[in-house]
C-alpha cells in the first residue's frame, strides 16, 4: 500500500514560479509596496486604514498571552528538573541584561555622535500623544506591575511579563508532581498548546492584509507634511538599529560560531511580517515553531523566547536612549555624562516593562521621560507623528535579537543539536522546502541521560514542535515519553 499511496507524488509539480507568488513573505512584501502606493497617491483615505493594522494586532494578542504560557509551561516540563531549568533561564537572564545595557550604551553615545534634536521647533500638540502621568514609576512599581493578583487577570490584561511570571511558577509546580501525573498533564497542555498554534496560523493567514493596513497608514498620516529634522531622525535612527543587528548581534553570532546573515534567512518570513505590522508579537507563532525545527531544544526555545520577549528588548533600549536625548537636545537641555548615566538606569528599569505591541514602546518612553524629573514630558508628542516609522526598526531588533539569544544560548547551555543547526543554516531555503513530519524521523539518535529522566515528563511535549533535536530532545524522546504512558493506563481509567 505505501508504494501506492506514493504514486501521486511522481505528478508533475506546479510551476516553481507559481508557489513562490503563493507564499505569505512574497505576499506580505507586496502588500507592503501597496500600502506604501496608497499612503503617497491617497493620503486621507490612507489614515483611515489605521483600523486594518490594528484588528490584525488584536487578534494576534488575542492568542500570544495564551501562547506564550503554554509554551514557556511546557519548555520547563521538558527541561525534567527545576535544576535544568533554572540553569537555562538564568544564563538567558544574565544574557539579556548585558544585551539591552550595551544597547542602551550605543543608543546613548549615537545620539551625542549624531546630535539628534537640535535645532528642532518644539511646537507639537502634546494633547495628542500617550499620556505617562498618573502612574507610578520605579523598581517598587516595576515588582508590583510583574505580580498579577488573579491568574485570569495578567492574561486579560495583556501584561506579557505577568503571564511569564504565571507560566514560571506554574511549570516549576508542574516538575513536583508524580511522574504519571506530569505525563497526564503534559498530554493535556500540548493539546491545547496545539489549539492555540492552529488558531494564530489561522489568523496569520491575513497578516498580508494587516500589513498594507499598518503600512498605508504610516505613509499616509507622515508622508510630505514630516519636518526635515524628524525625517533626518527616522534615517539616523534606522542606521543605528542596522549597526546594532549587524555589528552586535552579528558578533555576538560570530563568537556562538553562527552566520547572522544565514539566521536571517532562516526567518525571514517572520521578520517580514514584523517590519508590515510593527509588532514582534505577529512573528511570535512562527518562531517558536521554526527554532525548535531546526534543533534548538523545546525547553530552551520554550524559556528564551517568551522570556526575551519581555526583558530582551534591544531596540526599545535603542529607541528610548536616542529619542529621549531628542527631547533633551530640542528643548535646549544639556545633559552631562552623571546625567546620561542615571537616565540609562532609569532606562534599564522601565524597558523591562515595555509590551510588544506596537505602541507599547512609545507608552514607555513617555513613561521614561516622566521619570526623570526634568525633561518635559510634552516633548515625547514632537516623536508621535513619525513613531510608526521608527517603531518598525524597534519590532525587527527586538524579534531579531530573541532570535540570536535562541540560537546563543541554546548552543551555550548544550540544549541544541548543533550538526542539524548547521547542515540547516547551509540552505536555509532548502531545508524549509522539507516536510517536518519527516524531519522528527531523520533524528533517531538515543535518548540522552537527561532525555530519560525526563521521559515521562515530555510525554506530550515532542509532538507540538514536529522535529526537537537538542541534547535531552532528540527524535527518540517522544517513543520514550510515550512508552512510559501505558504502563499508568489504569490509574487513567
Amino acid at each position: 500500500m505505501r508504494p501506492q499511496e506514493q504514486l501521486p507524488a511522481a505528478a508533475p509539480a506546479p510551476p516553481r514560479g507559481r508557489n513562490r507568488y503563493r507564499g505569505i513573505g512574497t505576499q506580505i512584501a507586496a502588500a507592503m509596496l501597496l500600502g506604501v502606493a496608497v499612503g503617497f497617491l491617497f493620503p486621507g483615505f490612507a489614515v483611515d486604514l489605521k483600523i486594518v493594522g490594528d484588528l490584525f494586532l488584536a487578534l494576534v494578542k488575542a492568542g500570544v498571552a495564551p501562547l506564550v504560557f503554554f509554551t514557556v509551561v511546557m519548555g520547563i516540563a521538558s527541561a525534567g528538573d527545576l535544576k535544568k531549568a533554572s540553569r537555562i533561564g538564568v544564563l538567558a537572564l544574565v544574557y539579556f541584561e548585558v544585551v539591552s545595557t550595551l544597547a542602551l550604551l550605543i543608543g546613548l553615545v549615537a545620539a551625542n555622535l549624531l546630535g539628534v534634536g537640535k535645532g528642532i521647533a518644539t511646537t507639537a500638540n502634546a494633547g495628542d500623544a500617550p499620556s505617562a502621568e498618573g502612574g507610578e514609576h520605579g523598581f517598587t512599581a516595576f515588582l508590583k506591575n510583574i505580580v498579577p493578583d488573579n491568574f485570569v487577570g495578567a492574561f486579560s490584561s495583556g501584561q506579557l511579563l505577568q503571564v511569564v511570571v504565571l507560566a514560571i511558577l506554574f511549570g516549576a509546580g508542574l516538575l513536583t508532581l508524580k511522574p504519571h501525573l506530569q505525563a497526564r498533564v503534559n498530554s493535556g497542555l500540548d493539546v491545547v498548546s496545539e489549539m492555540f498554534f492552529a488558531f494564530v496560523n489561522v489568523i496569520m493567514k491575513l497578516a498580508p492584509i494587516g500589513a498594507f493596513g499598518a503600512i498605508a497608514y504610516s505613509v499616509g498620516s507622515n508622508g510630505s507634511g514630516m519636518l526635515l529634522a524628524l525625517a533626518e531622525l527616522v534615517l539616523e535612527y534606522w542606521a543605528v538599529v542596522a549597526v546594532f543587528v549587524f555589528g552586535v548581534l552579528g558578533l555576538v553570532c560570530l563568537l556562538a560560531g553562527f552566520n547572522i546573515l544565514r539566521i536571517l534567512q532562516y526567518v525571514r518570513v517572520e521578520m517580514t511580517l514584523v517590519l508590515g505590522t510593527a509588532s514582534s508579537e505577529s512573528a511570535l507563532p512562527g518562531l517558536l515553531k521554526k527554532l525548535t525545527r531546526i534543533g534548538c531544544s523545546k525547553q530552551s526555545v520554550g524559556l528564551v523566547v517568551p522570556t526575551g520577549y519581555a526583558f530582551n528588548l534591544d531596540g526599545t533600549s535603542l529607541y528610548m536612549a536616542i529619542c529621549t536625548m531628542f527631547v533633551a537636545n530640542a528643548y535646549g537641555i544639556d545633559m552631562s555624562v552623571p546625567d546620561q548615566l542615571g537616565l540609562l538606569l532609569i532606562m534599564l528599569l522601565t524597558s523591562k516593562g515595555a509590551a510588544t505591541v506596537s505602541g507599547g514602546t512609545f507608552v514607555v518612553f513617555a513613561s521614561t521621560v516622566t521619570a526623570t524629573g526634568y525633561l518635559p514630558v510634552e516633548g515625547v508628542a514632537i516623536l508621535f507623528g513619525v513613531y510608526r516609522l521608527m517603531s518598525m526598526a524597534t519590532a525587527f531588533c527586538n524579534t531579531f535579537g530573541n532570535v540570536v539569544a535562541t540560537f546563543v544560548i541554546a548552543k551555550w547551555c548544550k540544549e541544541m543539536d548543533v550538526e542539524k543547526v548547521n547542515s540547516a543554516l547551509a540552505d536555509p531555503k532548502a531545508f524549509l522546502a522539507r516536510p517536518e513530519e519527516p524531519e522528527a524521523e531523520e533524528t533517531p539518535e538515543a535518548p540522552s541521560a537527561d532525555a530519560g529522566a525526563s521521559a515521562s515528563a515530555s510525554a506530550g511535549a515532542g509532538a507540538s514542535a514536529g522535529a526537537d533535536g537538542g541534547a535531552g530532545a532528540g527524535g527518540a524522546t517522544a517513543p520514550v515519553a510515550t512508552a512510559a504512558v501505558p504502563a499508568h493506563s489504569p490509574a487513567q481509567k
